[in-house]
């Protein structure tokens, strides 16, 4: 079982017959980070419910904590005391990873007078752009100082900025205006935003409007979220908030479930979730899954042959990788379009997997801003790479669990991102992994 795992490890994907059981979806990180967030912009005590424990949500809590958030730890919950309009000056933060937790932060950072951010991440984080959000907040009053528009990181805020009508592009990341509508409320003229280029995970930014309403904050969006208002001088506030279940991550549940045989189902998944990856269960179903829903339970019944399908990708971002696997074992080349941020995660998740796919005897093609796979056979008895990227390795493990030999994943410790618990849950399932020591230098 995944228990006393040591800090850096590889995995071994051994191939199984079936998968069977009930499991409970892990909480969802992007909400935690949210939750947390809104809680320590409060000027009051929140009860945030059953808070993920990846390391997104680590880096959101080490860095509220060093800004002057109080957080106690009570069971699986966290009750934050907040610092409101007041977040220390002069810190440096380390949001590690976390390309979102990095990119709220800087934003809320223009309440400061002074705020640096480094990474212990260069060839990941280090490298994602963050040009258009440093150059919205310049032009909201504040300085920001960059290397080339990347990390490290400096925002130097205060009294100067003041609020009123932005423009900012959404064309590589939702995470620049989610980040701006975090701070709006907070502002004395609030913000006018307008978001320009071709909007992408619209459902990103509908879970930041969600997360401001529940905690009282009053805002008005157009139908396609290019204009969003908040108005200024408004408080955070809310006594408890409670994290739904995950739908990212319990995609590649789900998608691991449709290619085998068994019986599988999942619970905490809410059906009226604003995750946009919770179109996985449409898609599979899509695809020839037997899926069937009771509430917030999902229940798969493996085995089904799997058809390919062409889908435009970006409405379901961060379930891509975990469907492909999914694609990897139907008839026909499946293709996901409109996904070009895909490029800019961890890794590239375009060409990385293009070339991880190839490596297990998979065909799988690309254009600038889509994937395509054919659905074979795989032989295994090889060694991928995880590439750094939690969803790549999901994808991978999804695969070696019905390749006809052992499939081992390099750097597997980089799940810890968003799902600390993959494999164990994949293993309460019927899964079977060694996590020999990964030696190598990162």
């Amino acid at each position: 079982m995944q228990d006393a795992l040591p800090e850096t490890f590889d995995v071994i994907v051994h191939p199984i017959a079936e998968l069977r059981g009930t499991l409970r979806a892990q909480p969802s990180k992007n909400y935690t980070t949210r939750y947390l967030l809104a809680a320590a912009l409060s000027e009051a005590q929140t009860r945030v419910v059953g808070v993920a424990t990846s390391e997104d949500a680590e880096a959101m809590l080490r860095c509220l904590t060093d800004w002057g958030a109080g957080i106690e730890h009570v069971g699986e919950d966290v009750v934050v005391t907040g610092f409101g309009t007041f977040p220390r000056s002069g810190v440096t933060l380390n949001p590690g990873n976390a390309g979102a937790v990095a990119r709220f932060l800087m934003a809320v950072a223009a309440l400061t007078t002074e705020t640096h951010f480094v990474t212990d991440h260069p060839d990941s984080l280090g490298k994602r752009p963050q040009a258009d959000l440093l150059s919205a907040l310049e032009r909201l009053g504040a300085q920001t100082r960059s290397q080339d528009g990347r990390f490290p990181v400096t925002v130097l805020g205060g009294a100067g900025v003041r609020g009123g009508p932005l423009e900012v592009s959404a064309e590589k990341s939702s995470q620049y205006a989610s980040a701006l509508m975090f701070l709006a409320p907070l502002l004395p003229g609030g913000l006018n935003l307008r978001l320009t280029g071709d909007i992408k995970s619209r459902a990103l930014l509908r879970q930041t409007l969600a997360t401001l309403e529940a905690f009282g904050v009053r805002s008005g969006a157009s139908e396609d979220l290019s204009r969003i208002d908040i108005a200024g001088g408004q408080k955070y506030r809310l006594e408890r908030a409670e994290v739904p279940g995950d739908y990212p991550g319990s995609a590649a549940i789900l998608a691991a479930a449709a290619t085998l045989p068994g019986e599988v189902t999942l619970s905490n998944l809410r059906p009226e979730d604003l995750q946009g990856e919770r179109e996985a269960i449409a898609v599979l179903r899509e695809m020839g899954a037997d899926i069937s829903r009771q509430g917030e339970r999902v229940t798969v019944r493996g085995g089904q042959p799997l058809k390919a399908v062409t889908r435009d990708g970006d409405t379901f971002t961060d379930a891509v990788q975990a469907l492909t696997a999914a694609a990897a074992s139907a008839t026909g080349t499946t293709t996901w379009e409109n996904v070009y941020t895909l490029r800019l995660k961890e890794c590239d998740r375009i060409s990385d997997t293009r070339s991880e796919l190839k490596k297990l005897g998979l065909r799988s093609t690309e254009t600038t801003d889509s994937l395509s796979v054919t659905g074979g056979p795989v032989a295994g008895g090889i060694t991928a790479d995880g590439h750094g990227d939690h969803r790549m390795i999901m994808l991978l493990t999804l695969i070696g669990m019905r390749a006809q030999a052992p499939v081992r994943i390099t750097g597997a410790h980089h799940i810890r991102k968003s799902y600390p618990q993959f494999f164990a849950h994949l293993e309460g399932l019927g899964g079977r992994f060694e996590y020999p020591e990964n030696t190598r230098e990162e």
